[in-house]
């Protein structure tokens, strides 16, 4: 089983057979278009290159263009590799839909958060702060790092402000709850980073595959 390419729609709740309320995430995940396959005879591994979301030609540069119209493929904006064994049934033009997972079953889902910009300790490490009176300005600052002539630097791993979010960020093992193979929807049970159209890579969870010996 390969893994597939999507976005991230947005979240909802659905209504099980007892009654329960589930969180689900929905994906809309492929078609995806099966661009290359890689072999270790001449690439040293072997892989599927799978593409997804067709765009404009004019909207590729030259190499990703030459790329997809060397191995027969459309204009395609998204382009992953994955990791499949010298055993395994797929050639170069095959299509990869929701199908090929099933209720029940786990994945990992691949994706970026929402990122936040440059923010201090406060909101990013959940520091307290300083006094607010008595003529206090250290509100929102670090406080002391606990450098001085020895080591004259600051140690790395150091919980300062900086960056936020924006990060590539796995959401191991997730169940798949419901398939819409006609709106090529998958919902899984709980949350995946990102906002609403935030890309994602689906595969087969690692610790499934891993427990049934695969």
């Amino acid at each position: 089983m390969l893994g597939l390419i999507g976005k991230k729609v947005g979240m909802t709740q659905i209504f099980s057979e007892k009654g329960l309320v589930i969180p689900v995430t929905v994906l809309e995940a492929g078609p995806c278009r099966i661009v290359q396959v890689k072999t270790a005879e001449k690439d040293g591994y072997t892989a599927a290159q799978v593409g997804f979301e067709e765009v404009l030609e004019r909207k590729l540069n030259k190499p990703e263009k030459g790329h997809l119209v060397r191995h027969g493929s459309g204009a395609l904006k998204h382009i992953r590799e994955f990791r499949v064994t010298a055993d395994d049934p797929v050639k170069s033009g095959d299509t990869l839909d929701v199908t090929q997972f099933e209720v029940g079953s786990r994945v990992d889902i691949i994706s970026t958060s929402k990122g936040h910009g440059f923010q201090g300790v406060v909101k990013r490490h959940h520091f307290t702060g300083g006094k607010e009176t008595h003529g206090s300005k250290t509100n929102d600052l670090p406080g002391s790092i606990g450098s001085s002539a020895w080591p004259s630097h600051v140690w790395k791993g150091k919980r300062l402000p900086g960056q936020m979010g924006n990060k590539r960020i796995t959401a191991s093992n997730l169940e798949v709850v419901k398939i819409d193979a006609d709106r090529n929807l998958l919902l899984v049970r709980g949350a995946v980073p990102g906002g609403s159209n935030t890309l994602v890579v689906i595969k087969p969870s690692y610790k499934s595959t891993k427990r049934a010996g695969r």
